[in-house]
């Protein structure tokens, strides 16, 4: 990748040396063609290719992150509320009977 990138600037920079020195030409059409032609274009495609290696760098560091502020398992089981398979004690309480009795029909 890097290789198309400089030969790129190596492009931008003699046709700028030729805006320069060419006998209309000045140095501020040649810094402009440089700047237009070539740092602005060049910065914007190698900005947009590490794109992919920025994400996974940032995902790398959240999960470096999240692994150390995980608890360890003993303080995991007494900070997580409700973690069993048991139903809430107001549902316990009715499923036994406690609560309102079901509506059959009568015979």
């Amino acid at each position: 990748m890097y290789l198309i990138v400089i030969a790129w600037m190596y492009v931008v920079l003699m046709m700028s040396i030729a805006e320069a020195t060419h006998s209309t030409g000045t140095l501020l059409g040649a810094l402009v063609t440089f700047v237009l032609y070539g740092v602005g274009p060049v910065a914007l495609v190698v900005y947009l290719m590490r794109a992919p290696a920025r994400r996974k760098a940032i995902k790398a560091r959240e999960a470096a992150e999240a692994g150390a502020m995980a608890p360890d398992s003993s303080a995991t089981d007494s900070v997580t509320p409700d973690a069993g398979s048991h139903a809430a004690s107001g549902a316990e309480a009715i499923a036994l009977g406690a609560g309102v009795a079901p509506v059959r029909k009568e015979p």
